[in-house]
Formats: C-alpha cells, sequence, structure tokens
C-alpha cells in the first residue's frame, strides 16, 4: 500500500481536504469543531499519515516546532510530563524539543530570548525564577507560553495559560496523613529553588494547626545527594524524627539511603514520604509513600491548551486550571 495522503485521510474522517489541510497544518482554524479536529487526527494517526513538514513551514510560516522547558530533565518527573505532550503534538504534526535549564535565572533568560527569535510555535514550561510579565513580548509576538506550576494560580491580563497542582495544599495533605498516624515529630527535607516553598508552608500550616514543633533542612540540591545530606543532619540533630518527609520523591531516596547505612529501620523506625511519584517511588525498598501528580496528564492538558491557542479557539487573557493530586500509601510510613 502506498504512502497515505491527505485525501485518504479525509475520506477516513468524513471530511473535506481542505478542512484536513487546515487541521494537520497546524494553522489557525477556530470554526472548525474539537470533535471535528479530534476525529481528523485519528484518522491521520490510524492511516499513518506523514506530512511533508517542509512544505508545511513554507506554507504556514511556522517551525512546527513546540518548546519544552525544564530545569532538570534527568529528574524523572519531567520526562513523563513530556511524554503527555508528546501524545498531543504528534497527531498534529508538530514536534518537541526538550530544553534543560538547571532552574537557573540566566538559562531561563536565554531560552525566553532564544523561542522570542521564532525559532518554536509555542512554549511550554517549568520556569522557577520567570514571572507572567516576563513572557509578555513573547506573547505579543505571536509564540503563546502554558507554564506548568506548583502554587495557586488564578490567571491574569497577560495571555499565560498556568497548569498546576496545589503543592501547599499537597504537603498540608502528607503531614495531616502523619500525624493522624501517631507521628509528633516530624522532619522535612527540601531543596533551593523551585516548589519547595509552598511544599514547606503545607508542612508548616499542619504542624502549627497540631502544636507541635517543625524541623526543616534545605540542602543546595534538589535529588539524592541533597537528601542524603539533609537527613544526615537530621539525625546528627537532636530533634530524633519518628517521620520525615522529603519535598521530591529524589530526595527521600536519598534519606532512605541515608537511614540504611545507620541500620534505621524504614518504617519501624522512621517513616518516609516523598512528592512526586516518579517511576522509582514504587520500586524502592519499602516502597515509598508519596503524592501523585499525574504529570502525563499534565502534559496532555497543556499541550491542548496550547494547541487551543495556536488554533485562535482560544483566545483573551490568561487562564488558570488546576490539577488533582492523590497521595499514595506504600510500605514507607506506618502508624506509630
Amino acid at each position: 500500500m502506498g504512502r497515505a495522503t491527505q485525501k485518504d485521510v479525509a475520506k477516513a474522517a468524513g471530511v473535506s481536504q481542505a478542512t484536513v489541510s487546515m487541521v494537520l497544518s497546524g494553522g489557525g482554524a477556530p470554526s472548525i469543531p474539537a470533535e471535528t479536529w479530534a476525529r481528523i487526527t485519528k484518522a491521520a494517526k490510524d492511516l499513518g499519515y506523514v506530512p511533508n513538514r517542509f512544505a508545511q513551514a513554507l506554507k504556514t510560516s511556522r517551525s512546527m516546532t513546540i518548546a519544552c522547558i525544564v530545569p532538570d530533565i534527568t529528574n524523572p518527573f519531567y520526562p513523563s510530563l513530556i511524554r503527555g505532550i508528546q501524545s498531543v503534538t504528534d497527531g498534529l504534526s508538530y514536534d518537541v524539543l526538550a530544553v534543560n535549564t538547571d532552574g537557573s535565572p540566566e538559562r531561563e533568560r536565554h531560552f525566553l530570548d532564544w523561542a522570542r527569535q521564532g525559532r518554536v510555535d509555542g512554549v511550554i514550561g517549568v520556569f522557577f525564577t520567570l514571572r507572567a510579565s516576563d513572557f509578555s513580548s513573547l506573547v505579543e509576538a505571536g509564540v503563546p507560553v502554558v507554564r506548568i506550576e506548583s502554587s495557586k494560580k488564578r490567571g491574569g491580563d497577560i495571555a499565560v495559560d498556568d497548569i498546576f497542582v496545589d503543592s501547599r495544599a499537597a504537603a498540608l495533605a502528607v503531614t495531616e496523613y502523619l500525624i493522624a498516624q501517631g507521628h509528633s515529630r516530624i522532619a522535612m527535607v527540601a531543596g533551593r529553588g523551585g516548589p519547595q516553598a509552598f511544599r514547606i508552608e503545607g508542612y508548616r500550616a499542619a504542624l502549627a494547626d497540631a502544636g507541635y514543633l517543625e524541623h526543616v533542612v534545605i540542602d543546595e540540591e534538589f535529588n539524592e545527594v541533597g537528601g542524603t545530606r539533609a537527613a544526615e543532619s537530621i539525625l546528627a540533630s537532636p530533634f530524633e524524627p519518628t517521620a520525615i518527609f522529603a519535598a521530591n520523591d529524589l530526595m527521600a531516596i536519598g534519606v532512605m539511603q541515608a537511614l540504611r547505612e545507620r541500620n534505621i529501620d524504614i518504617p519501624r523506625d522512621i517513616s518516609v514520604v516523598g512528592f512526586d511519584d516518579i517511576s522509582a517511588a514504587k520500586l524502592v525498598t519499602p516502597p515509598l509513600t508519596t503524592v501523585a501528580q499525574f504529570q502525563r496528564q499534565m502534559g496532555v492538558q497543556a499541550a491542548q491548551t496550547l494547541m487551543e491557542r495556536l488554533r485562535g479557539t482560544k483566545t483573551g487573557a490568561g487562564t488558570a486550571l488546576e490539577m488533582p493530586f492523590n497521595l499514595i500509601q506504600r510500605g514507607s510510613t506506618r502508624a506509630t
């Protein structure tokens, strides 16, 4: 069988070839219903339709590329996010380019300038230092932006869309869960930069409500090494925790390593909780209790929102969409 054409896709989807062309070119077509759009992209995928990317770029003056800007591509949280984005963009003939910033202000601004040069058609990103106003010139240039955020957002005048999980509420829920299990000496470890401030806020609020003392150790690194160092600091202190809450799963795995090296049983002696539910969380021993953020679904929603901006079906001020979280209870915690 020969290579599938737009005519084949049109026949399978029951629409005109002109409609197929508008959808698969990535161009703006606000008059096309979402259901028709989905039917066309599904037909194209089922038939194995491969577009002429070079011709599309010439016709639409677009790069057919989306940038996904993240602070740490080695953190397993982000590949799942990118997979979610790709599950949407692949059917619309867009490529996704992953960019690593290390969370530094200089690199975030560098890639903002890079995107402003027209190298990509849209940006989805996790930004630790940039604010909505920093993206105004990019949006004005016709490059839509969707941010993945860790705190509550309300949208604003600048057309930057936010997809967020309320990290403060999630950390509050984790700490209340540990308190309900009978823990009164709960320590927390976190790394600098990123979402740690909101997660520490939730932890502190729960402890304050219960009348318990806090003990927070912040390391320079938001990974296993930072978790190990922070745990060693806690164990060297007079605090004597019965539970340690880590601001992400990588730090929690580092905490577990430090405890094992001292023959401290998890969870009999100290319970451990992480945040993110990365793939390794259920594979460590014991399996890690953690907070699932459903990052793949976040990526899907972010990509769908970005594509609505590119098609012109979404206009006006920036929006904010809250995504769910879920506390996953595994073997690293127990009641005292």
